[in-house]
């Protein structure tokens, strides 16, 4: 039960109130002291079970301006913010440090643009990606600016190798885990000697630690760590999968693959990634040209498969775990056409060369090797989906657990700055970061840039000052689409009173909320656990170009026509009865305290010094996911 103490600011008799004849306009935000501040915070802190620092000003978010210089080949920019996540379906022993928009414009010519952001105060840094002719590139923010012109030259680079010298002969051959299995008889894998990989293996040139940045924010927010993330509908939506997931070799340089990351846990899961090794296969461009799915499968099953790098050439046994890092080049050997035969390879007949032909497309492979789950996580697993039919759904093997289907890929590329990534899933949970390497030289091919999601504002109400501190009586979602464009989705009404919003539309402002979610008057909406889940809605409302998520006129607000007061984002030395999170974020459960869903609420509450994150630890049974 809620403790209550309301104050009528209503001229009339407060029976005769209606909401049309309440509203006139926000009225002074500290409404409130009428009540008793003293008495609020009071009852805050009984709520909450901790002491409210005085100083806090509940405030999450910062605002500002970036000034952005773009050239003619820019048709659309995006300012992002760099953020670090820690959630229940993000692994403890991996970080996620995510981009998300916080504002974006078309481009109609070269020139400077400014563009307002609202952030979160715990960000990890700006950037801006600029669309252009020739894919998608990123620039770090400084001092407020950021230009085009930072990166053009640097992405515009020869590749950087001194190609290993002698011959490199194939010198084995073994049977495939496919074949082993009856799944594609008689195939073999050929590989060089171990000596010859030593003296394969190139120095990297390594990346600059802003672009390492980049590429960790980028990857992280394209692929995120975790099981519950799926990131499979991802890779179908760029359609650069399967028959579209080759390259072309130019003829012109050497193909040159370089590992830049691993997911491996070692400790869990038994060093999978150390004992995976990387293949190839190719063929002439125009081979499969006419030929259905199920000869081109059988065709490409024929292939001979080259082993380009086993990884613990590259990474440590017990090491370099979701590190970004270049950890050596391989160059590709061209190895002729036709399957290379058991005498020619005894006579070591079968040579390389770095000098790829012209006009052939190339597949990728990963071999993994790991003992662990008693052998059931060894197989051979393909960029080209359409090859993984057996190991995606053959029970036997714990690949399956995946939940792919038969001709879902394992790798999905990835390009930003001209940077050509291959990011694979050669596990079971389908996030696509398992191993990440860089494919750099003479070919072309898929070049997807990443996408990213819009940055989400939680907008949270208790509808009295004295409240239970559920935070859930309103919960508004507000995302910045563009330079004018606001969209606000009102989520939930866990109230009985007759509530409205004000400061988004004419429609939201005059309907009741839970008239506006469907849903009878004094009924609790999408804030219990197995109850029924109401569509949500979504108002699009467009706003200046200097608008700002912290706006104390233009922030929704409440008005409470059951106990005739509103209810504003609480300010400096108030109690937490509104607030914004600058997050996507699970609002707790009916009846359940902020500080019981939400582990280090208090010690935020108790010093806006402390734990300033705590919106990203959710006690997962107290908070509502549907």
């Amino acid at each position: 039960m809620k403790k209550i103490v309301s104050v009528v600011i209503c001229a009339a008799v407060m029976a005769s109130c209606s909401p049309t004849d309440y509203y006139q306009g926000p009225v002074d935000p500290t409404t409130e002291d009428v009540i008793n501040n003293e008495e609020i915070i009071e009852n805050a802190e009984n709520m909450l079970g901790t002491t409210i620092d005085p100083n806090h000003d509940w405030c999450t978010t910062i605002s500002g301006d970036v000034n952005i210089t773009v050239d003619a080949t820019v048709s659309k920019v995006q300012l992002l913010a760099q953020v670090c996540e820690i959630s229940e379906d993000c692994p403890s022993y991996v970080s996620r440090n995510g981009m998300v928009i916080l504002n974006e414009t078309e481009i109609d010519g070269p020139g400077t643009i400014k563009l307002h952001y609202d952030a979160p105060k715990e960000n990890l840094g700006f950037y801006v990606a600029y669309t252009t002719n020739e894919g998608m590139m990123v620039s770090s923010v400084k001092d407020n600016t950021a230009s085009i012109t930072d990166i053009a030259k640097a992405s515009t680079r020869a590749l950087e190798y001194t190609l290993p010298t002698g011959e490199f002969k194939i010198a084995k051959a073994v049977e495939s885990y496919a074949s082993q299995r009856n799944w594609n008889s008689g195939e073999l894998l050929y590989e060089l000697s171990d000596a010859d990989y030593k003296k394969m293996k190139m120095r990297s040139t390594e990346w600059t630690d802003e672009f390492k940045s980049q590429f960790e924010g980028i990857v992280d927010e394209c692929f995120p760590n975790g099981r519950a993330e799926n990131n499979l509908p991802k890779v179908k939506e760029s359609g650069y999968y399967n028959e579209n997931s080759y390259i072309t070799s130019t003829g012109k340089e050497p193909i040159i693959v370089t590992p830049v990351y691993k997911c491996d846990h070692p400790q869990e899961y038994g060093n999978e990634v150390y004992y995976s090794e990387i293949y190839y296969y190719y063929f002439k461009k125009d081979a499969t040209i006419g030929k259905n799915q199920s000869d081109t499968i059988n065709f490409i099953k024929a292939l001979p498969k080259y082993k380009l790098m086993p990884l613990n050439k590259c990474f440590k046994m017990n090491g370099d775990d979701d590190i970004v890092k270049r950890f050596g080049s391989f160059a590709l050997l061209w190895f002729g056409d036709g399957i290379p035969s058991a005498e020619d390879i005894a006579n070591g007949n079968v040579k390389g060369s770095f000098d790829f032909p012209k006009d052939y497309q190339i597949g990728f492979m990963v071999k993994t090797n790991t003992t662990w789950d008693d052998y059931r996580k060894q197989g051979e697993v393909y960029c080209d989906g359409r090859m993984n039919g057996d190991i995606n759904t053959n029970t036997n093997y714990n690949f399956s657990s995946s939940k792919m289907s038969a001709t879902d890929p394992r790798a999905a590329w990835l390009t930003v700055n001209k940077k050509s990534m291959l990011c694979w899933e050669s596990g079971t949970d389908s996030d696509f970061n398992d191993i990440i390497m860089e494919v750099e030289g003479g070919f072309t091919g898929p070049t997807p840039p990443p996408s990213f999601k819009y940055n989400t504002y939680i907008f949270c109400f208790e509808d009295t000052f004295n409240g239970d501190y559920d935070m859930n009586d309103v919960v508004i979602k507000a995302k910045r689409r563009n330079a004018t464009t606001i969209e606000y989705t009102i989520l939930a009404c866990g109230a009985y009173d007759d509530l409205y919003i004000k400061n988004i539309n004419e429609e939201v402002s005059n309907t009741e909320v839970h008239a506006l979610l469907g849903a009878e008057p004094k009924t609790y909406v999408n804030t219990e656990k197995g109850g029924q889940v109401r569509d949500t809605r979504m108002f699009t409302v467009k706003v200046d170009k200097d608008f700002s998520i912290l706006d104390k006129r233009t922030q929704p607000y409440i008005v409470d026509a059951t106990k005739h007061h509103e209810i504003h984002v609480s300010e400096k030395g108030k109690a937490p009865y509104a607030i914004v999170i600058p997050r996507a974020f699970n609002y707790p459960l009916e009846k359940v305290r902020i500080s019981d869903a939400y582990m280090y609420f208090n010690t935020w509450a108790a010093n806006h010094e402390k734990e300033k994150k705590w919106y990203n630890r959710p006690n997962t049974d107290k908070v509502y996911n549907k």
